[in-house]
Order: structure tokens, then sequence, then C-alpha cells
């Protein structure tokens, strides 16, 4: 029997951009990566996962309820039928419908970007595996940020490069959003 793969998209929402609250660096380059697999997707009328994150957090500086930051991004909202699904952790299996919704509509395979690689992206693609589905990890579709360890800084496109090199092979299979797109 043949995989039935949906699109997942993870936290691609208005805070993460350059007027936003936390703005990850090459965030709009990365959505527009995903809207391009949203695109492909409409088109061959597969499922699409949004995932939406509402920070409920006490001190939360963003992904606030009722702001513009909370929205998702313009370059990839959801139309339709498209299942939006909200979660307040960077899991987004955990305390959300995503599991239920996958295993109810038979997914078994699930193509994955969003927003932060390092945290978010990273959580839901070892959470996806741990429950048995096949995934597929769009790099350049996904963006993250510096961060900072033990007094030293991690630039951003080395944070991105190291999580993707992390996933790869058991967790999930890395593709550029032209592999996946021209490949599939």
């Amino acid at each position: 029997m043949e995989n039935k793969k949906a699109l997942l998209i993870i936290d691609i929402q208005n805070d993460y951009f350059e007027e936003g609250a936390n703005p990850l660096n090459g965030s709009l380059e990365a959505s527009l990566h995903a809207k391009k697999l949203l695109e492909d997707f409409r088109k061959k009328s597969l499922p699409v996962i949004h995932i939406q994150h509402f920070s409920t957090r006490e001190g939360s500086t963003f992904f606030i309820p009722n702001t513009k930051g909370v929205e998702i991004h313009e370059n990839v909202t959801p139309v339709g039928d498209e299942k939006v699904i909200a979660k307040n952790y960077p899991n987004s299996f955990r305390d959300t419908e995503l599991l239920d919704y996958l295993k109810t509509n038979d997914i078994t395979e699930l193509i994955i970007c969003g927003m932060m690689t390092h945290m978010c992206v990273d959580a839901t693609t070892r959470a996806a595996k741990d429950f048995n589905f096949t995934c597929t990890l769009i790099g350049d579709a996904c963006a993250t940020k510096d961060l900072e360890i033990q007094g030293k800084s991690v630039a951003a496109f080395e944070v991105q490069k190291s999580f993707l090199a992390a996933l790869n092979y058991f967790y999930s299979t890395v593709k550029s959003t032209d592999e996946y797109v021209h490949g599939n």
C-alpha cells in the first residue's frame, strides 16, 4: 500500500518575520519555499495541515493570542478545508488533535516545513518519527535564528545546518524544495 502523504506547515506566523516580535534569519525565503510546496500539494489535491502556535506561557513576548503576530503569514494562508491545528508547545503533537487527525485520515507520510528549525520543527519531526510516520523535512522551507551557548554565539546558518544534519537519516530525509517538488 502506498503511503498517504500530507504537508505539515509549522508556525509560519507573522511574529517570525521582519516586523514581528521574534524575527528569524531567512524567514521570508523559507516562507516562499513553503508556498511553493503548498501550491504543489494544492495542485495535486493532497492534504495540508497548518500548525499555529499560541503562546500561553507567562511572560511570553511573541505569538500572543489576538495579535497580528500570531496570525499565519500571508505566503501560506490556509484556504478551503485545509486543517489548522492550534498548539501551545514546541511539539505539534503535544496536547493537540494532530495524531488523531493523521490516523483518522490514514496519513502515513509527512512532508514537513516551518519555523523554528531548532525548536518546533525539530520537536515535531522527532515525535512524528516516534509515531511511525515517514518524514521528509524540506530544509530550505525552514528558518531559525542565531543562538547562544555558554557565552558563545552560534550563527543561524550553522544552527540550521546542524539541526538538518541531525534530523537527516533516522528521523527524516532532508531535501530542498526543488528536489522534493521535481522528484515527486
